[in-house]
């Protein structure tokens, strides 16, 4: 058994962000928003475009620079991104393995399912996902993607960076591409798609030993990825020593030595001839997979290899700048001056493709630089006003780093490797073979100045070394600095964390220091000053992250001087991380005294709660009681999914998805999803982990489609909640020719056992029936690999450490034994929303070292800390009480009420009245949500009280106790929803819109209930935009809801309104749909035929004027 970490793999499409226009009825009362609305627009089209040419992290720092320079919105941002992700760092890509989440990687904020995320839509930045720009009109000023998307643009920035191409560059020739590198099993190491495809190629092939063709930092990071694989990983390099442009032969040595050691070899001086196919060609014609590497150095053999990985011969991606006329290298990359500016007016190039005085800076802290001058440099001939002494410009950068290789420091800084005819120089070396440490260091030649340096094995100072060689501070003894910390019984990084002087950089990636980083904690203030939140305003550590701990390091010394500290609470409601207010409740003997949110905050907490620690508290009482979470209030704790028991999708719509354990589903059952989806007009897609999801369900529809389901025997897959999702499977012995065991049935068994325990986070598992791996267990939160001797297991997440065992050859009921005690230590001890990859990193090391697995291996298997009864004990109350809520939804009328779409009425408004609904592929799917700040996004309240002068009537819209406590439900009121809440522990009531401003989404009657410093709010479920709830403000931002008085009459609920027709045309549904089109139905009353003609709707549908469609009624879902 193999326990491991490692999310699903999210799929994205390209996407075209579309300008919609909101519509408006009529009314005097609208007159204003109209006209504001027709400006916005005006004012939008006299903006100037932006487009930046490439997505990755030069280009993704030019755009952030653009929008926090844009302080008057003058210009609109657009990118072409070629991969199906946006930007990610590409520095950290070999950490993909540790957990498999491409969001580790993420630039801005965690991906959507589309590839996106967030920062975009927030900042109003267009983005065309998988779509590379193929044509350049620099006269007309268009560009056309992939797609046939024609984008104008005002300003243009090629942020193309740089490829493999196989065609090695040397300083002074190009080497002609290798004979056989489009064989299966060559790729390339530049993204995370081709880090997934040499994993795949690798599990599929069976590769034993691959070849990494270079020995620069990529080549070196390339090599740890295939040995991350479990793959003998040989290194070869053309130079006769690696990483020649950053040490020397002595670096080299120690470098050697340290990759030896963990397995990889290393072959310098190597003269690739050609990469042979299986069928023992050399040449291009055949497509024989890789089998060897053919050298034409005199005397060596081929070396056996089933895969090889090209990290060498970075070329700059020119190709459109070519094809657009403009000024290129003699070997490639575009010509720049200063102001980073092309030969082509306004257009601009940064990063791995800028040609500056005839050199290409390949590393990140120098393209940040290029993007920090070309955004001042566009601003200003945007009419920026800068403050700027002096006009921005890129003179050449400091090429000094410091990494970490295959767990080696390496650095360089300064002169590290001096030119032959420079004379004042004077060298001092360090050279502890036995522990692989090697130091040079260059000062002139009468050793007062330290000028620059190489180090392997120990890096520790490297920023005082660096620092020292930018001085203009004389060294008083050169001695003093040879010595690695490790040799002198000191903590110099230590030393470095805690300087005070303010003018120290911090984070050379970015150009941080110590003052930045200082004075942002002040202005935060004590509770605002986090970690996340002080990297996102400063960037320090937001590059190559290794500057993080020093980050994190001062952020505590801030904070102890105004009085604060470095705080793991939840919120402000709970002084107490998620495992300490765990093991409180835990430790209760009376659990009667804990059974309930209101006793756990009275006794351990303060205020109303919040959308943080309510859902937390939820999911602690179902790990521990398991009672139904729907039942005693529990649902006004559960965040947005669990809450409904389905996904909350774009546009407030759900997702349904049934259990198929171990991915075994009957005929009759896959009958039924699609009866279900047919009745429904659900989207039907199978997932990554072998389900079936139906998307597009209405609320008010789900107990009636799991009933349809549940005849079928289909039970609720608890996709919803913070629990185990599946246990995927190969088809093990059962069909398989090559399987071992029954992968089938145990993966069944496996969940059948742990489907419904709640957990800090969700929990995915695999079981595979042989060693090829194919159900990829190695990738889940804990994995099952059989062998002919049964089943061995591991854990810690898909990275180097996933390969070290827990047990090997134990039978099925050992592995159930030891997957009970090792989820409930998780559960028990984890924060929230912690993975269980990260969660074991954090563990204590085993008495014996050996890491965080040995002591799992003390505590789960030997119970080094007598809890393996408790743990047992634990686990099997949760798999006795378990609970298919759904199917206890279907039979119970009361539980079947909290899906009523409207509290006062059996009307309903269908799914499409709030969203239109477009073809794709022959399925429907929502429209796309317009960018932030589009029209229909961003909906702005009159500012004025635009009710005050209205004639109101108290309206009884239901019975108090049709309103679950603490928690809210919508009524219908004309055409318009509103959102009624109860604050028991206030005894208040409050009436706002149902509408979501941000995305025009119905969705805030579903917003858990709390408070923010004893302001009663809600969080809308969507995007945990908070709005006060007596005044309508969202809390930290700009948004502004429409509120209502509310009165109780003995126990009948009141709300204070206008007019229904007054109210409609401000709040009415229909005039808040989000639609896919640009035009503007002022009239409000259109509906959307196809014209005479016309094939098929598209993006931009034609609207024309008819007859509004009466009211629809419908029944309940009882």
């Amino acid at each position: 058994m193999r326990f491991v970490s490692g999310p699903v793999f999210l799929a994205s499409i390209s996407a075209i962000l579309v300008k919609n226009v909101a519509a408006f009825h009529p009314s005097p009362l609208l007159s204003s928003q109209s006209n504001r609305l027709s400006m916005a627009r005006a004012m939008a089209e006299d903006k100037k475009k932006v487009v930046v040419i490439g997505n990755g992290m030069v280009g993704q720092r030019f755009m952030e620079n653009m929008i926090a320079l844009d302080k008057e919105k003058k210009c609109t941002v657009a990118t072409f991104c070629e991969e199906k992700r946006a930007a990610y760092n590409r520095v950290k890509l070999t950490s993909y393995f540790e957990t498999l989440d491409p969001s580790d990687l993420s630039m801005t904020s965690e991906f959507n399912e589309d590839g996106t995320t967030a920062w975009y839509e927030d900042n109003g930045v267009e983005i065309f996902l998988n779509n590379k720009a193929v044509s350049m009109d620099t006269e007309t000023k268009t560009i056309i993607g992939e797609s046939g998307e024609i984008i104008n643009y005002d300003v243009a920035v090629l942020a193309t960076g740089s490829f493999h191409d196989l065609t090695f560059y040397l300083p002074t020739a190009f080497v002609p591409p290798i004979p056989g590198h489009k064989r299966p099993g060559v790729f390339v190491y530049r993204t995370i798609e081709d880090l997934e495809a040499m994993l795949a190629y690798a599990k599929e092939n069976n590769v034993k030993s691959a070849a990494v063709i270079g020995g620069g930092l990529l080549g070196l990071e390339a090599a740890k990825a295939v040995a991350d694989m479990k793959v003998e990983s040989h290194i070869i390099e053309f130079a006769p020593i690696l990483m020649c442009r950053q040490i020397d032969q002595g670096g080299h040595d120690a470098l050697v030595g340290v990759i030896e050691e963990m397995g990889l070899k290393v072959h310098c001086d190597a003269r690739t001839e050609a990469i042979v196919g299986s069928d023992g060609s050399t040449d291009n014609d055949s497509d024989a997979p890789v089998s060897a590497l053919k050298f034409s150095n005199e005397g060596w053999d081929d070396l056996d290899v089933q895969m090889v990985v090209v990290s060498a011969g970075i070329k700059p991606r020119d190709e459109l700048a070519r094809q657009a006329g403009i000024e290129v290298g003699e070997r490639g990359g575009v010509v720049v001056d200063e102001q980073l500016k092309t030969s082509a007016k306004d257009v601009y190039a940064i990063g791995e493709i800028a040609l500056y005085e005839n050199f290409i800076y390949g590393l990140i802290a120098p393209g940040y630089d290029m993007a920090g001058v070309a955004s001042k440099i566009v601003g200003e001939e945007l009419g920026y006003e800068l403050d700027t002494d002096s006009k921005p410009a890129f003179t050449g950068a400091d090429l000094s780093t410091k990494l970490k290789l295959l767990g080696c420091d390496v650095a360089s800084f300064g002169v590290n490797q001096p030119r032959p005819d420079d004379t004042d120089v004077s060298e001092m070396v360090w050279n502890d073979s036995h522990n692989g440490v090697y130091r040079k260091l260059i000062f002139n030649k009468a050793g007062t100045k330290l000028r620059g340096g190489i180090l392997v094995g120990d890096a520790a100072d490297y920023t005082k070394l660096h620092k020292l060689t930018t001085s203009e501070k004389e060294v008083e003894n050169p001695a003093m600095l040879l010595a690695p910390t490790s040799a002198r019984g000191t903590d110099e990084e230590e030393e470095e964390e805690i300087s005070m002087d303010a003018n120290s950089i911090v984070c050379s990636c970015n150009d941080v220091s110590r003052g930045t980083i200082a004075a942002a904690v002040a202005e935060l203030g004590v509770d605002g000053a986090t970690l996340p939140v002080l990297k996102k305003c400063t960037r320090a550590g937001t590059g190559c992250g290794g500057c993080e701990p020093q980050v994190k390091a001062i952020l505590g010394q801030e904070l102890e001087k105004l009085g604060g500290s470095l705080s793991t609470h939840m919120c402000e409601h709970f002084h107490y991380s998620r495992p300490e207010l765990m093991a409180k409740i835990r430790l209760e003997e009376d659990l009667t005294q804990v059974d309930s949110f209101e006793k756990i905050l009275a006794k351990y907490g303060d205020g109303d709660g919040c959308e943080t620690c309510k859902p937390v508290v939820g999911n602690i009482l179902a790990s521990l009681i398991n009672d139904m979470i729907l039942d005693g209030g529990r649902d006004a704790l559960q965040d947005t999914n669990d809450r409904a028991l389905a996904n909350m999708q774009r546009g407030g719509t759900y997702s349904v998805v049934p259990r198929a354990a171990g991915g075994e589903i009957t005929p009759d059952q896959l009958i039924a999803l699609g009866a279900a989806a047919n009745k429904y007009g659900l989207y039907s897609k199978v997932t990554g982990a072998q389900r079936i999801d139906l998307f597009g369900a209405a609320k008010h529809q789900l107990p009636d489609i799991w009933e349809d389901l549940g005849n079928a025997g289909l039970e609720s897959g608890h996709a919803y909640g913070k629990a185990l999702r599946t246990v995927k499977s190969c088809v093990g012995s059962t069909w398989c020719r090559y399987g071992v065991q029954d992968s089938v049935s145990f993966a069944v068994r496996v969940e059948n056992r742990y489907k419904g325990i709640r957990s800090p986070h969700k929990m995915k598992s695999a079981v595979s029936g042989c060693v090829r791996e194919c159900a990829e267990a190695v990738g889940k939160d804990f994995g099952m690999i059989a062998t002919e001797s049964g089943y061995v297991g591991g854990n810690g997440g898909a990275n180097p450490v996933h390969a070290e065992l827990l047990a090997t050859d134990i039978d099925e009921d050992t592995v159930l034994k030891y997957l009970d005690r090792y989820i409930m230590y998780y559960i028990l001890t984890a924060d929230r929303l912690e993975r269980t990859a990260p969660w074991q990193r954090k563990l204590p090391s085993g008495k014996n070292g050996g890491g965080p697995i040995e002591h799992l291996k003390e505590v789960i298997i030997e119970d080094s800390l007598g809890i393996c009864n408790e743990l047992e004990k634990r686990m099997e109350h949760l798999v006795e009480t378990y609970h298919d809520e759904w199917a206890e939804v279907v039979k119970d009328p009361e539980k079947r009420k909290k899906f009523k779409q409207f509290v006062n009425t059996d009307e309903i408004q269908e799914r499409d009245d709030m969203i239109e609904f477009v073809d794709m592929r022959g399925q429907l799917r929502p429209a796309d949500w317009p960018a932030d700040g589009e029209p229909q996004t961003n909906w702005q309240a009159p500012k004025e009280d635009i009710f005050s002068k209205s004639e109101k009537k108290w309206i009884r819209v239901g019975k108090t106790s049709d309103f679950s406590k603490d928690s809210a439900g919508a009524i219908l009121y004309g055409e318009t929803q509103l959102a009624v809440f109860r604050n028991e522990k206030r005894g208040e009531w409050y009436c706002t819109q149902n509408m979501c401003p941000h995305k025009q989404a119905f969705v805030l009657s579903q917003g858990i209930v709390g408070d923010s410093n004893g302001t009663p709010k809600v969080a809308c479920p969507l995007h945990k935009k908070n709005f006060d709830l007596r005044s309508g403000t969202e809390i930290d931002g700009d948004l502004q809801l429409i509120t209502f008085q509310v009165k109780i009459e003995n126990d009948d609920v009141l709300v204070e309104l206008p007019t229904v027709e007054e109210v409609d045309a401000i709040l009415g549904t229909a005039g808040m749909r989000v639609q896919q089109t640009d035009c503007i139905d002022l009239a409000e009353d259109a509906i959307k035929v196809k014209l005479a003609g016309e094939k098929r709707p598209s993006q931009q549908s034609t609207t024309v004027l008819m007859a509004k469609p009466e009211k629809r009624q419908g029944g309940s879902s009882m």
